[in-house]
């Protein structure tokens, strides 16, 4: 049975699809078996896991709106244990469509629930906004893993989709935990960065990661090749930190039987 961890922050640019990407291939590397959903209609998640999205006859908007099989859409990357139900830009019109849709904030949790056998994880990377694409995201996982940039706004940012978390747990998914607070971007030379980390270990010292993900160069280059950080360049600060992260989670698996 997959564990569905979706990917949020209402605030872009602080490396949810980076995380998405990476951690998905870190879990395969460690022969866990994957889906990355891509609920982002930007389709960065699917192109950076080696997705050429302009040659995808379907996507994940066809199985939101048109109720077909997840498993048609599916599409085996070059990694392997790694698979991706990808998003084109045809999922922008989604949100308006969804808005006429019966039951419309668990399209995505229906369209899981068949495929939850055949997975170890789950991951679903979150479009950087509230609207009904993510909201079918949090209604469908049973965990978010929140990227938190260190910079000035971090707090502001994490209280809004801590907020967010809050709503949902009352309206669509009573189940629906923090998986962890993940800190992106980090610098040790800055200042800010320090002080923004220790802020949030202060106030959050069980939810939050005790993995970093540092700025990295190489982290940035990776999806113009359309390989996650590991395939791109496993000697980098940016792979051993997602390597780690994976570790982080694959510790926290509750043995079956």
């Amino acid at each position: 049975m997959a564990k569905i961890i979706c990917i949020a922050n209402q605030k872009g640019g602080v490396g949810k699809t980076t995380t998405a990407v990476n951690l998905s291939a870190s879990l395969a590397a460690a022969e866990r078996r994957i889906l990355l959903v891509d609920m982002d209609p930007q389709g960065n998640a699917s192109s950076g896991a080696g997705i050429d999205r302009n040659r995808l006859e379907q996507c994940v908007y066809d199985v939101l709106i048109n109720d077909m099989d997840p498993r048609e859409v599916i599409v085996t990357t070059p990694f392997a244990g790694l698979q991706v139900l990808p998003s084109t830009g045809d999922l922008a019109g989604a949100e308006l469509e969804l808005v006429s849709a019966t039951d419309r904030e668990r399209k995505l949790k229906r369209a899981l629930a068949e495929l939850e056998d055949g997975y170890d994880y789950i991951l679903i990377d979150c479009p950087p906004s509230l609207g009904l694409l993510t909201l079918n995201a949090l209604a469908a996982a049973e965990s978010v893993l929140i990227p938190l940039q260190c910079e000035f706004y971090a707090m502001e940012g994490l209280s809004h989709i801590l907020t967010t978390i809050g709503l949902v747990r009352k309206g669509l998914n009573p189940g629906l935990s923090v998986e962890g607070i993940l800190l992106t971007m980090f610098d040790g030379r800055n200042n800010l960065a320090r002080q923004v980390s220790e802020e949030i270990r202060e106030h959050f010292p069980r939810e939050t990661f005790t993995t970093v993900i540092p700025r990295n160069v190489r982290l940035s280059e990776a999806p113009s090749h359309g390989r996650p950080i590991m395939f791109y360049d496993i000697a980098s600060r940016g792979a051993a930190s997602y390597l780690e992260l994976a570790k982080e989670l694959i510790a926290r698996e509750v043995p079956h039987g």
